[in-house]
């Protein structure tokens, strides 16, 4: 479809939502929405703050680009709901969102299919730091938040006590993860091609929530700083990574290089559009601005078979 065609469009911007990745994605949403304002489309904002879709099906738009992250709008519900109503949106469909947003099945996924990825193990509130198996130093997160919400490197028992206590206040279960130290990159796939790859050098212990989103926290270098093999590698793993998680359109694949070994931290089905962001900075690099990364989205939406 033409610009000029495009721009006929009823274009819905979803953000906000109900996770604890509200925040971003109202940054997130306004940029997008910003973008497509900017180079004369007609936008419509729509921040969900309650359990109630009713905002969007009557807007009656032409295609939805989905500017949510987290539980609710990056896990397959709100796929579902615009698929029902047969509207067109940006982003994975409903089978990959939910699969990618529990990292416990993604990662078990990724291991069905050779698809190295740091060793793991599940805690709740049955079950404390005594029933670990992993050796110190460890991450705790979340299995179903994104945006590094949640996280924490800890290094002994005592530690790991108060982390499962706040990981569960936001989550319904605990994974835990071997530390891995290396170099930490992120891959941002767009239909079926890896953009080019970002090494992420963060001043803080780890990339958390905080070197995400504020500027001056955390150093890219495009692009990354690896062998010619490692740096191959790593791509053929991220492609390998969005095809078995289903993940057609676009998606950003995290990845630690160590001695060698591609290790996938995790995916990101609706990975943040913020000015700190990793996918348009990597855009950017490959000569794709912001804007025609967005053109590339919506079109992508509107190809879908399913709706």
């Amino acid at each position: 479809m033409k610009k000029a065609d495009l721009k006929k469009l009823k274009i819905v911007v979803l953000k906000g939502g109900l996770s604890k990745e509200r925040k971003v994605s109202l940054l997130t949403g306004a940029g997008i929405a910003a973008a497509l304002r900017a180079n004369g489309h007609n936008v419509t904002e729509i921040d969900i703050n309650k359990r109630d879709f009713s905002s969007v099906i009557n807007a009656k738009p032409d295609v939805v680009v989905n500017g949510l992250h987290g539980t609710y709008g990056e896990d397959g519900i709100v796929q579902g709901i615009l698929e029902f109503y047969k509207i067109p949106y940006t982003g994975c469909g409903v089978l990959a969102s939910a699969l990618v947003m529990d990292k416990v099945k993604s990662k078990e996924i990724m291991l069905s299919n050779n698809i190295p990825t740091p060793a793991f193990q599940v805690l709740d509130k049955k079950n404390g730091p005594g029933s670990l198996k992993l050796k110190y130093p460890l991450y705790f997160k979340p299995v179903d938040n994104g945006s590094s919400v949640g996280v924490f490197l800890v290094k002994n028992s005592k530690e790991a006590q108060a982390a499962i206590k706040s990981v569960l206040k936001i989550g319904r279960a605990v994974l835990v993860e071997e530390y891995i130290k290396g170099v930490e990159i992120s891959l941002p796939v767009l239909n079926g091609k890896v953009l080019p790859v970002i090494e992420i050098v963060p001043q803080n212990e780890f990339y958390d929530y905080d070197a995400k989103y504020t500027a001056g926290k955390s150093t890219h270098i495009i692009p990354a700083r690896l062998s010619k093999k490692d740096m191959e590698n790593a791509k053929q793993t991220a492609l390998k990574v969005a095809s078995a998680l289903m993940c057609e359109e676009y998606v950003r694949v995290d990845i630690i290089v160590s001695k060698g070994v591609p290790y996938v931290l995790e995916a990101n089905t609706l990975p943040g559009m913020t000015p700190t962001s990793l996918f348009p900075e990597s855009a950017k690099a490959a000569g794709i601005s912001f804007y025609q990364l967005l053109l590339i989205l919506i079109e992508g939406a509107l190809k879908k078979k399913n709706v």
